[in-house]
C-alpha cells in the first residue's frame, strides 16, 4: 500500500484530541485507529518492500511517533514549505538491480565490413513517392535542406569509389567536419514572408491549392526539428559503429576526446546529439566539448564568415541577379499552373519559390508538407540546382572570398595532421584556443567538427 504525504493531513491526530484529554482516551482512540489500519492492510494486497517507507511514514503521522533520527535521515532530500520532499523518480544507478553488464569489443565496420555502410532512410519522414506511383523522390532534391543520404559512388566523377578502408591500409585517425542537423528556417525574411502576405489577402485556393484555405504559417526559427536531432544521434551511432575501434588509439586512456562546434543554439544541441550517439547516455563525463563563439569579433574556423566582414557584399548582387534569373526559368511553367487555382492573391515568382521551399522545411519540421504535391520532378531538379547556384557563387569556388574564408579550418587539418602547431595567424584561426594543447590537441585519433553548410 504506497499513500501518498497528500492523502493524510499534516497534523497528527493528536493534535486534534486537544492537551486536556485524558490518557485513557488517547489509547482508546489509538486501539481503534489501529484497529482500522490492520483492516485496511488485510483486506488489500500486502505492500512491497519500496511500499514500507510510505507504509511507516503514514504511521507516524497518524500517532504522531515524531523520531529525531527518522527527521534528521530525510533532511538530506531537502525542504519545502516546512515538508520533507522525496525524490520519487530517483536515477537508475539509485536503483541498482541492473542486471548483469558486459561491453564488447569497439566496432570498426569501415575496416571490418566487406561494403561500406550507407545513409538511406529518412524515418520518420513521409516523402511524396510514398503516396504516389511515381519513382522521383522530392527529398532528394532539396540542395541544402535535403536530408542526410549516401550519394552513388561516381557523385563526383570517382568510379569505384568507396568509403572503405583499401585492405592495404591501416586506418589511425579519422576526421569528421560535418554541419548541424535540420532545422526550422533561419530568420530571413522567406518563407514566413508568403505566409504573411497570404494571410494579409482575402483569397480563394481550389483543386491541389485547396489545403491553403486552412494553412497559416506555423514553422519555428532557426533551432534543430525533432527530426533534426534525431540525424546527429543517428550520425554519433553510425561513426562509432564504422571507427570506435579508434578510441583505443587514445595515447592515454584517461584523457578524453575533444569535438569542437559553435555557440549557436543548432551547433551546440547538433554536437551534442552527436554525443549521445557516439558515447551512449550519459556522455558528458566521457568527452570534453569545445564551444567556439560564433559573434563578431571573435575568431572562429567553423564560422569564419563573421571574419572577414565583406565577404557577403563581394558576391550579394551577382549572386542574386543569378539566382533570381534562373528562378524565373525553371519555375515559369508552375507559377501560371498554380495562379489558375489561387483567386484573389497575385502570385510572383518569389512566393512559388517559397512553396518549394515550405516543401522542404514543413516535411523535416512537421514530417509530411502538402506543398511537395505541387511541383514535378523537373521543377525540383531546377530546385537542388537553385541551392547549388547559391553555394557555388556565395561560397564555394565562385566567390572571390571564399579561400580566404576557408583558409584557416583547412590550416588546422593540417596541423592535426602533421602535428605540428600553427605558428602564423593570418586568418580566421583562434590563436587563443589553437594554441592551447588541451583545446587544440594534436595526438587525437579522432576528431569531430561541428560547423554550418555555409
Amino acid at each position: 500500500m504506497d499513500i501518498e504525504k497528500s492523502e493524510i493531513s499534516s497534523t497528527p491526530l493528536n493534535g486534534r484530541v486537544g492537551h486536556s484529554g485524558s490518557q485513557l482516551r488517547k489509547t482508546l482512540r489509538d486501539v481503534a485507529i489501529g484497529f482500522l489500519i490492520a483492516t485496511t492492510f488485510w483486506s488489500i494486497p500486502i505492500p512491497t518492500r519500496d511500499s514500507w517507507p510510505s507504509a511507516r511514514h503514514c504511521m507516524a503521522k497518524l500517532f504522531g511517533h515524531h523520531h529525531p533520527h527518522h527527521h534528521k535521515h530525510h533532511h538530506h532530500h531537502g525542504h519545502k514549505h516546512g515538508h520533507h520532499q522525496h525524490n520519487l523518480f530517483p536515477s537508475g544507478k539509485s536503483i541498482g538491480f541492473q542486471g548483469p553488464t558486459e561491453i564488447g569489443i569497439e566496432p570498426f565496420v569501415a575496416v571490418t565490413g566487406p561494403v561500406a555502410p550507407t545513409q538511406q532512410s529518412y524515418f520518420p519522414l513521409v516523402s511524396p513517392v510514398q503516396v504516389s506511383n511515381d519513382s522521383f523522390d522530392p527529398l532528394r532534391s532539396w540542395g541544402y535542406l535535403s536530408p542526410f543520404h549516401s550519394l552513388p559512388s561516381d557523385a563526383f566523377g570517382l568510379s569505384g569509389s568507396s568509403g572503405q578502408v583499401p585492405g592495404q591500409c591501416h586506418l589511425t585517425q579519422v576526421h569528421l567536419l560535418h554541419r548541424h542537423g535540420a532545422r526550422y528556417p533561419t530568420s530571413s525574411k522567406e518563407p514566413s514572408g508568403f505566409g504573411a502576405r497570404l494571410n494579409a489577402s482575402t483569397y480563394k485556393a481550389t483543386a491541389n491549392l485547396e489545403f491553403l484555405n486552412d494553412w497559416k504559417y506555423s514553422l519555428g526559427k532557426e533551432v534543430l526539428t525533432p527530426f533534426g536531432r534525431s540525424q546527429l544521434f543517428n550520425l554519433g551511432v553510425g561513426f562509432r559503429q564504422k571507427y570506435g575501434d579508434l578510441v583505443n588509439k587514445l595515447s592515454d586512456p584517461k584523457r578524453k576526446l575533444v569535438f569542437r562546434t559553435t555557440s549557436q543554439h543548432r551547433m551546440l544541441h547538433s554536437a551534442l546529439n552527436f554525443a549521445a550517439g557516439f558515447f551512449g547516455v550519459p556522455f558528458k563525463s566521457q568527452y570534453h566539448q569545445s564551444i567556439m563563439i560564433e559573434a563578431q569579433g571573435y575568431n572562429n574556423t567553423l564560422a569564419p564568415y563573421y571574419t572577414c566582414k565583406r565577404s557577403e557584399e563581394a558576391s550579394k548582387t551577382f549572386v542574386k541577379d543569378i539566382m533570381s534569373n534562373w528562378t524565373e526559368i525553371y519555375l515559369a511553367k508552375a507559377l501560371p499552373r498554380l495562379q489558375a487555382n489561387l483567386s484573389g492573391y497575385q502570385l510572383t515568382f518569389e512566393d512559388v519559390l517559397s512553396m518549394q521551399k515550405l516543401c522542404a522545411y514543413e516535411t523535416v519540421s512537421l514530417g509530411w508538407s502538402d506543398f511537395c504535391q505541387l511541383f514535378t520532378p523537373e521543377e525540383f531538379k531546377g530546385f537542388a540546382y537553385h541551392s547549388d547556384l547559391m553555394f557555388w557563387y556565395a561560397y564555394s569556388f565562385g566567390s572571390p572570398t571564399a579561400a580566404a574564408i576557408g583558409k584557416g579550418w583547412v590550416e588546422e587539418l593540417v596541423s592535426r595532421l602533421t602535428q605540428e602547431p600553427i605558428k602564423t595567424f593570418d586568418s580566421s584561426t583562434n590563436s587563443t584556443l589553437v594554441s592551447n594543447p588541451i583545446t587544440f590537441p594534436l595526438d587525437q585519433p579522432i576528431y569531430v567538427d561541428a560547423t554550418h553548410d555555409t
